[in-house]
């Protein structure tokens, strides 16, 4: 079935009761609603269903486990309203298309509205598109589809799967560790991640290493800087030269000697630009480049697929679906970037023929495009006035990946200069320069240029300096948003939709923190439960079973198999586990430890317990004494789980260094003599953002009960504050910052503004 359009105007007053002849389109999005209203003609009505409209119970369980995991749904109570507006639309239209997104969390919205609106499977039109432009919607109404369960399916299954973990497996966390508490099937796996890598760090043990770098000069007194790299015709490797005193036997067989240029080489090489995004090169890239969560990547890319408000063109579509793991181009942008980098940039810069990459994802939807800009032509310098800051900034790094990687190689010549003492120690100097910038003119990387002078072989060198350094192996860094996506995705647990709300929830959820560096830091009650579920439940958090389970997903969405099969040979194996574990398990073997400390009040011995917001002192006499003490206002002594991580501060009280600790409310500074000297200091975590009162910085803070909220550093002189985090906008209303809740959405930090 097709329906032809008409004019593409839209009347959004119509009156419903003049609607018998019109076709209802049903999308997820208020933004995505305005900006395909655009080309639709009067005979159509958009409206948004506003995400889901069913769901779960939130309530119950709502999976009948004994009748084949059929689920029960209910209309979520936010959207009850919504619901009763799209049946009354519904029943004065002659059609009905379905426009969700093109996902299967899309497909399964549109069965939910389907089933709410009374539409039969069979009966269901089904529009999909890639990027919201007036082409794009065109094909999609002209070529309506049916509804594709297996799709449908796949995520049903994910849903209730997800639902049996979390509702079996949280009250279990509740009551053997502390309430609160929730696990997830690729949740727990990425706090595991966390929590080893921190485990990596805590057990490094730093080696030291020396190298040994020569300054020379040649007859134009033109500098080359060398690294020693060899001896008697033996490499030195990285960690050779282990001390100083091998160094200084070095020095002193190099005192007055000669030296000389053994050997130039020069290779002219190429460097091709990288694939367009995906969505897990996306929330990497601009992670790095730009600082932004992976949350605040795809809320931020949202907006720029859904429509963002243009100066005399209303709401238009900026790039593609963000939410893909193909790294295919359409033909018509391959041509319209072709056009594009040669009026911009010249003949040279542009290719002959397409680049086409292929994904290594072997489950990647090959229909589906990577993320790239809806029209070539719109550069981001056209579009600065109409979009935040923040928009501006990844629309900039989409539109110029996109383009670079349909631009010319980068060409590059590196150099190598061999340079050797009369008594055989080599030295090696490099350089890169780029005799063509290519693609990089457009995407550039770290600067590679290191020009080294001209010389020839057995030109005689002036040795000029000698510098020896010290350095120490380091530990691995914690995981950032990008890490933690990058090794997910390697791992090939969860999927693009799944990322960024993964690191949401384990952040939610109290399992980690954000350190100075932003790199994500596990919790104390992320090691507890971490270490419960790796050794009593190995199957929720095994890296191999959660990427079987995900192919398994992808092979229900293909329809090779049934999704109740999977889920059974899940679920009774588990619920079998979970509740002989609950039977042989106890709170106090989980998360109870002895102390020599007494209690003050009544004179029992003290034990550390566990809550959610990790470990306390309590009495044994509880209930009778319910005595707590926190233990965050004292240091303790390092441990090999919370080894000291020492700085260069002293302590104002004894003079020994400080060492730097993080408790509940925040990192903190401690006397590393501890217990003899218990002296701490607070450190300030900044935002980034000046305090538009006085001109201080806004950082971090923690009320009495360990709510975080962010105040001027000037306190008490200030009493500048916000319980949102501020991103550093301005509300264009009334000037006040604008702040970022915790599910993201961006709101003014003034509470009297509209």
């Amino acid at each position: 079935m097709t329906f032809p359009l008409k004019c593409y105007i839209i009347d959004n007053t119509v009156n419903l009761t003049f609607l018998s002849m019109k076709t209802l389109v049903i999308v997820e999005s208020p933004a995505k609603a305005k900006t395909i209203a655009k080309f639709l003609g009067k005979d159509y009505i958009v409206k948004s269903s506003f995400g889901h409209v069913r769901d779960l119970p939130k309530s119950k369980l709502g999976v009948d486990v004994e009748n084949n995991f059929k689920p029960t749904y209910t209309i979520n109570k936010d959207k009850a309203k919504v619901s009763q507006e799209l049946r009354e639309a519904a029943k004065k239209v002659k059609h009905i298309l379905f426009a969700t997104d093109a996902d299967r969390e899309g497909e399964a919205i549109s069965w939910h509205l389907a089933e709410i609106l009374k539409v039969k499977t069979k009966d269901v039109q089904r529009i999909v598109f890639h990027e919201i432009t007036k082409h794009a919607i065109e094909e999609a109404i002209a070529h309506p589809r049916p509804l594709d369960m297996k799709l449908v399916d796949a995520q049903q299954a994910r849903r209730i799967l997800d639902r049996l973990v979390g509702y079996e497996m949280s009250p279990f966390l509740w009551k053997k560790i502390a309430r609160g508490l929730s696990a997830g099937r690729v949740q727990s796996v990425a706090v595991r991640f966390v929590v080893e890598r921190e485990r990596e760090i805590n057990a490094f043990k730093p080696e030291e290493f020396w190298s040994l770098e020569g300054i020379f000069e040649d007859k134009d007194k033109q500098q080359i800087i060398a690294k020693l790299n060899a001896i008697a015709g033996k490499k030195l490797d990285k960690m050779d030269l282990k001390n100083k005193k091998q160094v200084d036997k070095i020095l002193k067989d190099l005192t007055k000697r000669k030296y000389e240029v053994a050997e130039v080489d020069k290779k002219e090489t190429t460097r091709t630009p990288n694939a367009p995004f995906t969505t897990s090169t996306l929330q990497q890239e601009a992670n790095h480049r730009l600082g932004f969560s992976a949350k605040q990547t795809m809320r931020l890319a949202q907006q720029l697929y859904e429509g963002v408000e243009m100066n005399g063109e209303g709401s238009v579509g900026l790039i593609t679906y963000m939410r893909t793991d193909s790294l295919n181009l359409s033909e018509k942008f391959l041509t319209e970037a072709a056009t594009v980098i040669n009026q911009k940039f010249g003949k040279d810069y542009s290719i002959k023929t397409p680049r086409i990459f292929k994904t290594k994802s072997k489950n990647s939807q090959e229909a589906h495009e990577a993320i790239r800009p809806t029209e070539a032509d719109r550069t981001p310098e056209g579009l600065k006035n109409s979009l935040t800051t923040s928009q501006f900034r990844l629309y900039d790094l989409i539109w110029r990946r996109a383009m670079a990687s349909q631009m010319a190689n980068a060409k590059i010549e590196k150099t190598g200069i061999d340079i050797k003492s009369d008594n055989d120690y080599n030295f090696r100097a490099t350089g890169q320069v780029i005799t063509f910038e290519g693609f990089l003119k457009l995407f550039p990387e770290k600067s590679i240029d290191n020009i080294l002078p001209i010389t020839t072989k057995g030109e005689p060198l002036t040795e000029k300096e000698l510098k020896p350094e010290q350095h120490f192996t380091e530990p691995p860094a914690r995981y950032s948003d990008a890490t933690l996506v990058k090794a997910l995705e390697e791992f090939e647990i969860g999927r693009p939709s799944t990322y960024a709300p993964t690191i949401a929830t384990i952040e939610a959820r109290n399992y980690t923190e954000r350190d100075e560096h932003k790199r994500l830091k596990p919790t104390e009650i992320a090691f507890i439960v971490n270490d419960m579920l790796v050794k009593h439940f190995p199957e929720i958090v095994d890296f191999k079973f959660t990427a079987e389970m995900e192919d398994d997903l992808d092979q229900i969405s293909l329809g090779k198999k049934e999704w109740q099969p999977i889920i059974a040979n899940f679920y009774f194996p588990f619920k079998k586990l979970l509740t002989k574990k609950d039977m042989e398990l106890t709170k106090k073997e989980l998360t109870e430890e002895k102390t020599d400390e007494v209690c003050d009040k009544c004179g029992k011995p003290m034990s550390i317990k566990v809550g959610r917001f990790g470990k306390f002192m309590a009495c044994t006499g509880y209930p009778d004494c319910r005595n707590t003490q926190k233990m965050d206002g004292e240091a303790g002594p390092a441990t090999p789980e919370a080894p000291l991580e020492m700085t260069t501060e002293k302590c104002e009280k004894c003079g020994e260094l400080m060492a730097r600790r993080t408790g509940k409310f925040g990192p903190f500074l401690s006397c590393s003599a501890y217990p003899k000297c218990k002296n701490i200091k607070s450190i300030e975590v900044p935002t980034g953002v000046k305090c538009p009162d006085c001109g201080g910085d806004i950082i971090e803070r923690h009320s009495r009960n360990g709510k975080l909220f962010f105040g001027c550093n000037s306190y008490p002189k200030c009493k500048f504050a916000l319980w949102n985090r501020p991103n550093g906008e301005k509300c264009p209303k009334c000037q006040s910052l604008m702040t970022t809740k915790p599910n993201g959405e961006i709101v003014c930090g003034n509470k009297d503004c509209t």
